[in-house]
């Protein structure tokens, strides 16, 4: 499986059966080094509907590409196009899929359409394919069931560093310590302003906790 990062809380993931892209914020995101063409999703996972998440979904939905979000959001892009493919789920909720299993998990943030329009709950990602355990935070605030996550020795975990609207770097080190990955990634930081961080610090402070850490650079990858 290769997992690529492109900027913010873009994660693409190849695997044996499918490619699937979570919160395709292509266009208009200045850290993505790609261009929505360069990827082909046959899977679109949401964590919520903000705009710096939803992104370049539509676009890949109208290619073919499943929305896999809350009933909100997934009725949402039906509304837009009704000849696209969503399968809608919430919180707490798990389905077994071409690809593996995907479960929703508990996020502590907002969620809304750049034109106001509710997006239900947001929500974090747990993905288990091919014998391997993704962890996608969403933006999120610590809390403490993210230690739930622990008793499933997650293989990667990625978490939002950038403060302000997510945890920043010290809470995302107490949410480590709760989850205890084998790995963790940094996301949604660095994109603008507002959530500038130093992501290799952050691994190395990780990695001073017993957790390997890696800071993926836009465009890079990694191998489970």
């Amino acid at each position: 499986m290769n997992i690529h990062y492109f900027g913010h809380s873009v994660v693409y993931l190849e695997t044996s059966t499918a490619k699937i892209v979570i919160d395709p914020f292509i266009e208009g995101n200045p850290k993505c080094p790609i261009g929505v063409d360069d990827i082909q999703p046959d899977f679109v996972i949401l964590t919520h509907a903000h705009g710096d998440h939803w992104g370049n979904t539509m676009d890949y939905a109208k290619r073919g590409a499943m929305v896999l979000s809350t009933a909100e959001i997934v009725g949402y892009a039906q509304k837009l196009d009704s000849k696209i493919q969503g399968h809608p789920m919430n919180n707490g909720g798990a389905a077994i899929l071409p690809f593996g299993k995907l479960k929703f998990t508990t996020a502590w943030h907002s969620s809304s359409f750049p034109d106001g329009t509710y997006g239900g709950t947001p929500m974090g990602v747990l993905l288990e394919i091919d014998g391997k355990r993704i962890h996608h935070a969403g933006d999120t605030a610590l809390f403490s069931d993210l230690g739930m996550l622990r008793k499933l020795n997650v293989d990667v975990s990625f978490l939002p560093i950038g403060d302000n609207f997510t945890m920043g770097p010290d809470d995302a080190l107490e949410a480590v310590e709760l989850i205890k990955p084998n790995l963790v990634v940094p996301i949604h930081y660095n994109t603008f302003g507002l959530i500038e961080q130093d992501g290799d610090q952050f691994v190395s402070r990780a990695e001073n906790l017993g957790v390997k850490g890696l800071a993926l650079k836009p465009g890079s990858k990694l191998e489970l």
